[in-house]
């Protein structure tokens, strides 16, 4: 399935270079397109988006002059122009330098879509600035009529197209710039710990198995697991977390991630291009190599107007000249062709990406291959991972039961008995204590047993904390409260203090309490939710009661998680699943639409379609709605933009002349320029989206 993800992404690349990395060529020359398509780096696209501005700004600066200069123009509007010598050469000569230099990129990618013979927006684009460059010298020549004098809409047209096509490359940029960023977080020097020696190494010269030295305020740099210390860590740059997340021994730690308050030490285990955000940089770049289903429509919509408007101009030459009047046809052809140009399909697609990246990215949301986003509005099933995506991804204690009634007491005893053990469930009641602000006396003579529990001095009692092995070595039985936890697939540990049972502790992987608000809002868009986990059935249903999940399929190993996905799609169902990366690969991977919650994985990195930066469940909502919205922005605009030519160039061509009205190129014109400013207006709307996952509470 990765394979066919890569095919297609390749073969996606191979269709959208005719259109983007043509005009690329015009600018940084076949050196430096080879470069990008190789994707050596993200500074290329970077570097077009500035050459694309720069070329912005000076055509528009030279349109303003040969605009109002323009005689056909100044009619329209209402005018006089001065009796200036040589005024009438302004707009001839300025024109003709837009056409040269402004119209360079647009003519470089028609001469591409022609030696491939996949007519496109470019061409179309060529096709009319040519015939308008021709006609409009002929027009100041005295050669044809002075109806011809099409200057101003020459210099429109390349001033318009050269703004979408800066915002397509400023959208693609971005994510890169963000990127590039991030990388940029990483330290120059690292510590590295070499037989009780320290010694400073760059951070390319580290290898698998070193350890590195991270000292409280420093960056790690390369990923690894901690081999000692513990401490709290800014991950912000790669989940979107505010909040510092405690890391311990076997814990792992991703680089460019901050040691806030003390100081670890970490064995790498990812270097160079094996690492987090190498991953997150690779997945950038095929995405930027991928174009969308709606850009592609576009770019046929345009190959169609081509036809449309070479076929039509065809028809009315022959027309206007069989009717005798030739000079007319001219006019009437070459008017044809100069309409039929997309003013507004130019802008349609280039606009609505480029807003919807910046709401994405906002949003804290990566989209890794923007076919995956328009899916996304299509996805009639959402399939979460358990453990770390609908729950914490870690044991809590939920529930306690003491026999004296004082379960705050039962729960500081517990955590003092547990306070030295490093176990994941001794964790949680320690930390259950302090969310609770209780008082934890001391305890010493502390000892652990493996598979029992563990026991210690507190108060000058005994207490043992532990599961049935430990109420079996005290020849206690097991509170009878318990047993609806049991039947729910909890974990029980009973307290036992001098030798007594004194209560009992559930514990269990707590529920976000986002995720409640994911799966009701779910539903409330008519979305079915199921829920899969390596879980026992219990347990499973247990969540999903709680939640309100429709489907759970329990005790599925993590190979097996495709297989899930694979029978909804047989379904006819369309996909999203939802993962924390951690074993999920190939269910990222099956999905229509695989989306990774918290985006510190490298799984996450390599399999899914969309990152979710933070951990919020949430953020699902969000990309449903983005989808959604643009796709609806992409294809108002399309229609509103193909219309006014399928509408305008017919009228243009004079089939309503039998009743006396032809399409004045002026009003023509006028019908263009409003277009253009509906499909920009319509865009625009997209900022209006509010991608805040809290608003699905």
């Amino acid at each position: 399935m990765v394979g066919a993800m890569s095919s297609t992404r390749e073969s996606t690349h191979g269709e959208h270079e005719h259109t983007v990395h043509a005009d690329h060529d015009a600018h940084a020359g076949h050196a430096d397109h080879a470069g990008h398509d190789a994707h050596a780096g993200h500074g290329g696209h970077t570097a077009h988006v500035a050459q694309y501005r720069r070329l912005f700004w000076w055509m528009l600066a030279l349109a303003v002059p040969t605009v109002l200069a323009s005689d056909m123009f100044a009619s329209i509007v209402g005018y006089r122009l001065p009796d200036w010598p040589g005024l009438d050469w302004v707009s001839p000569v300025l024109g003709s330098v837009m056409f040269v230099v402004g119209g360079r990129p647009f003519l470089t990618g028609a001469a591409g879509e022609l030696r491939a013979r996949k007519p496109g927006m470019m061409l179309l684009i060529g096709l009319a600035i040519t015939v308008a460059f021709v006609a409009s010298w002929a027009a100041s020549l005295g050669i044809a009529d002075h109806e011809l004098d099409f200057w101003w809409e020459l210099a429109l047209l390349v001033v318009i197209m050269l703004l979408g096509h800066w915002l397509e490359m400023r959208s693609l940029a971005q994510t890169s710039s963000a990127l590039d960023s991030l990388a940029a977080l990483l330290p120059d020097e690292a510590e590295r710990e070499v037989d009780g020696r320290i010694e400073i190494v760059a951070p390319d010269d580290l290898r698998v198995g070193d350890v590195l030295v991270v000292r409280p305020g420093a960056r790690v740099a390369a990923d690894g697991g901690i081999v000692a210390g513990s401490a709290s860590f800014d991950e912000s740059m790669i989940t979107g977390e505010s909040r510092p997340v405690v890391r311990g021994v076997g814990d792992r730690v991703v680089a460019g991630t901050v040691a806030t308050d003390s100081g670890v030490r970490v064995r790498v285990d990812a270097t160079g291009d094996d690492t987090a955000i190498a991953g997150i940089r690779r997945l950038v770049a095929d995405a930027q190599a991928s174009t969308s289903k709606a850009q592609r429509l576009a770019d046929r919509a345009a190959g169609w107007l081509f036809w449309f408007a070479l076929v039509a101009a065809a028809i009315t030459a022959i027309a206007w000249t069989a009717l005798g009047m030739p000079d007319d046809a001219v006019v009437r052809a070459v008017t044809v062709l100069v309409i039929a140009c997309p003013h507004a399909l130019g802008l349609a697609i280039p606009l609505v990406v480029s807003i919807a990246t910046e709401r994405a990215a906002r949003a804290g949301v990566l989209v890794a291959d923007r076919l995956a986003l328009e899916t996304m509005r299509r996805v009639d099933i959402v399939l979460f991972d358990k453990t770390g995506t609908l729950t914490e991804g870690e044991p809590a204690v939920v529930e306690s039961i003491a026999v004296d009634g004082d379960t705050d007491r039962l729960l500081a005893v517990a955590a003092a008995a547990e306070a030295q053990s490093e176990h994941p469930l001794a964790r949680a009641i320690v930390r259950a204590a302090e969310t609770a602000s209780l008082i934890v006396p001391d305890a010493s003579d502390f000892a652990s047993s493996p598979a029992v529990g563990v026991s210690a001095a507190v108060d000058g009692h005994r207490v043992r904390v532990g599961g049935p092995h430990l109420l079996d070595e005290e020849g206690a039985r097991e509170l009878p409260q318990v047993e609806p936890w049991r039947a729910e697939g909890a974990i029980i540990l009973h307290v036992v203090i001098d030798g007594a049972v004194a209560g009992a502790l559930r514990l269990a992987d707590g529920i976000r309490d986002e995720s409640r608000h994911a799966v009701d809002a779910l539903h409330a868009l008519g979305i079915e939710v199921a829920m899969i986990t390596g879980d026992a059935d219990a347990v499973a249903r247990s969540v999903a009661a709680e939640l309100g999940i429709d489907r759970v399929a329990a005790n599925v190993r993590p190979e097996h998680k495709e297989h899930e996905v694979a029978r909804l799609q047989a379904e006819g169902r369309t996909v999203a699943f939802v993962g924390d990366g951690v074993n999920d690969a190939p269910a990222l991977a099956r999905a229509d639409v695989g989306l990774a919650i918290g985006a510190g994985t490298d799984v996450a990195i390599a399999s899914a379609d969309v990152i979710l930066a933070s951990s919020d469940p949430r953020s699902v909502l969000s990309v449903i709605e983005l989808s959604r919205q643009s796709a609806r922005k992409m294809v108002q605009n399309l229609w509103w933009a193909a219309g006014y030519n399928l509408l305008s160039v017919p009228l243009a061509a004079g089939v309503l002349a039998p009743i006396g009205f032809v399409l004045p190129m002026s009003i023509g014109a006028l019908l263009m320029s409003a277009s253009t400013i509906v499909v920009a207006l319509n865009a625009q709307l997209l900022r209006r989206l509010d991608l805040d996952p809290a608003r699905w509470s």
